[in-house]
């Protein structure tokens, strides 16, 4: 990678570097067309999948469901239970993913004619997974098959449970697993360690891509057994909003067949024909069609509001009701409580930046409280990993010295295996996770302890991803370039997320007209290029950063330049494009 615009130094105090070889759209006989197909190169497409990649297909991405471990096993049981009309249980973690995990199987399963019934646990009552009481409970209730979905992969002792009260459990999860698996009549899981290569390279998908790889298997093994030569058979692929919600808002990475659910997921979305769906869109003021930015932004936080802190069921009976006076309340209820998870989130992050403050640079930031609401504390440690430039936990303790902590990390750094490791050596009472984010308990006397762990288990592979921290350019533009048209070509690069980052633009350079406050401390800017032509940019909660500092000051005779992602500003009685700032750096 060569220094962009000879940046080796930005505002942020990081050099700006090409994605790929860079492209300066400002040549003349520069065509769109180009930059998009360098937009898919540089984000790891082959060169002879571009055209797969810039239309992504089911049919083009999506394995044998039989290349994982236990799928056959796990569809043959789902598929006897239809047929005998058995009463089954689907048992979801109370975020998105495990909300739309379990809506997925109950709608497929209700077209094919079962009416099964999820099961949410209360995050603050239960916690994490499924418990040994809460599966023993369900089976005595009646039933004779539980599916947990996200979650499982590390329920030990609750599976034993269950297994002893005699109902059989299917594991359907994408956390990272131990070498020794829980007892399940079977655990579909693309990390498993003895998965085989060929399933282990779909490690990327949400628990939600997997119950739609199970959905799959048990459709063609009941059209096997004849099931449907007297019956319709679901049309899977009407549930790909569901998928696309999931995957996008659990941050997983939007490659492979990742990209074919959420591409497709959209385009079943934007027909509102799932009635809890297009309440929520409603909810949330959404009334275009949406783009993958919304799954993550307006409609994921509101469903995870519910398990945060309201009913955490409340996103599985939105996403699988068929009355639309239930999906409008429930999504004027998850709307309100989306809110009130806002004012909570903030006095918490105000709190832990303050503990933060006093703390040593250790490779993880790790704080913890009493009484923080464990429903905000992921959110939050989102916040604080991205203000720190390093992997964060925060932990919510109660009043028995019993903390909550949920974990997010940069790229290059493995949390989950971390959380794993700490759990083996004792330090936690319970934990897991992925590479990018991780859940744990910790009792309050070991805090101190697991901070050390992580700093020595984790110091050399954040030191070697904070010096390796790039501001990654893909392409240079002059202030009239970052228009309708622009934002439009580059959206067939999409869709973009975890893993398939959006372009980051350069542009400028530029003077700052005016400059200003708004909102929750975002920083908004209008600045002119030397083409005449001006720009509308926004830095989100920057304007007390250095970043924003450097803007609100700029003298009106030097010049900057400016990268960050062109966006399309809706509000207005046109359509215009404008640029959310992620840096800048002095021209002159």
């Amino acid at each position: 990678m060569t220094f962009a615009l000879n940046i080796t130094r930005s505002i942020t105090g990081q050099p700006w570097r090409w994605r790929g070889l860079g492209a300066d759209a400002r040549s003349p006989g520069y065509q769109p067309d180009d930059l998009v197909a360098q937009l898919l190169l540089a984000r790891g497409c082959p060169p002879d999948g571009v055209e797969a990649h810039r239309n992504p297909t089911i049919r083009h991405f999506m394995p044998d469901p039989s290349l994982f471990r236990d799928m056959d096993a796990a569809a043959e049981r789902l598929a006897d239970a239809v047929q005998r009309g058995e009463d089954v249980r689907i048992f979801g973690d109370y975020d998105v993913d495990g909300a739309t995990s379990a809506a997925l199987l109950i709608r497929l399963l209700r077209d094919i004619g079962l009416d099964a019934r999820p099961y949410i646990p209360d995050r603050l009552m239960e916690g994490y997974g499924p418990s040994g009481e809460a599966l023993v409970r369900l089976a005595g209730d009646g039933a004779q098959l539980i599916v947990t979905v996200d979650c499982g992969a590390q329920a030990f002792e609750a599976l034993d449970m269950a297994k002893a009260a005699g109902v059989d459990v299917v594991v359907v999860d994408h956390h990272k697993c131990a070498a020794a698996l829980p007892v399940a009549l079977a655990l579909v899981n693309p990390n498993r360690l003895d998965e085989n290569d060929a399933a282990a390279v779909h490690g990327h998908l949400a628990a939600v891509g997997m119950a739609f790889l199970l959905g799959a298997a048990l459709l063609r093994t009941l059209r096997a057994r004849g099931w449907f030569a007297t019956r319709p058979e679901p049309a899977i692929m009407e549930l790909l909003d569901i998928v696309a919600l999931g995957t996008v808002a659990d941050v997983a990475q939007l490659k492979g067949l990742n990209r074919a659910f959420v591409a497709q997921g959209l385009k079943v979305m934007a027909k509102r024909r799932n009635i809890g769906l297009a309440a929520l869109m409603d909810a949330s003021r959404l009334n275009r069609a949406p783009l993958c930015h919304d799954l993550g932004f307006a409609l994921g936080p509101r469903i995870n509001a519910g398990g945060r802190v309201g009913k955490a069921d409340l996103g599985v009976r939105l996403l699988t009701t068929e009355d639309p006076a239930e999906a409008a309340r429930i999504a004027a209820e998850l709307d309100r409580l989306n809110e009130e998870r806002r004012a909570i989130e903030s006095i918490v992050q105000e709190q832990a930046e303050e503990l933060l403050a006093t703390q040593d640079n250790r490779a993880v930031a790790l704080v913890a409280g009493p009484g923080w609401h464990p429903g905000v504390i992921g959110i939050v440690a989102g916040r604080l990993k991205e203000r720190a430039g390093r992997p964060a936990i925060v932990v919510a303790l109660d009043e028995d010295g019993v903390g909550k902590g949920s974990g997010r990390s940069i790229s290059g750094v493995d949390l989950g295996a971390a959380v794993l490791a700490a759990k083996d050596s004792g330090l936690l009472v319970a934990g897991g996770g992925h590479a990018m984010a991780a859940g744990l308990t910790v009792m309050a006397d070991k805090v101190d302890a697991l901070a050390e762990f992580l700093d020595d288990r984790l110091s050399a592979a954040v030191a070697r991803a904070r010096d390796e921290r790039a501001l990654l350019i893909d392409a240079v533009l002059a202030p009239a370039g970052v228009n309708p048209d622009f934002v439009a070509a580059i959206e067939a690069g999409g869709p973009y997320g975890a893993g398939w980052p959006a372009p980051l633009i350069a542009a400028g350079p530029m003077r700052v007209i005016r400059a200003d406050v708004v909102g929750n401390g975002h920083l908004r800017a209008i600045m002119a290029g030397d083409d005449g032509r001006s720009i509308k940019t926004i830095a989100f909660r920057q304007a007390e950063s250095e970043l924003g500092q450097a803007i609100l000051g700029a003298p009106r005779d030097r010049r900057l330049w400016v990268a960050g992602r062109a966006k399309i500003d809706d509000w207005g009685s046109r359509p215009a494009a404008e640029l959310h700032l992620e840096d800048a750096a002095w021209a002159d």
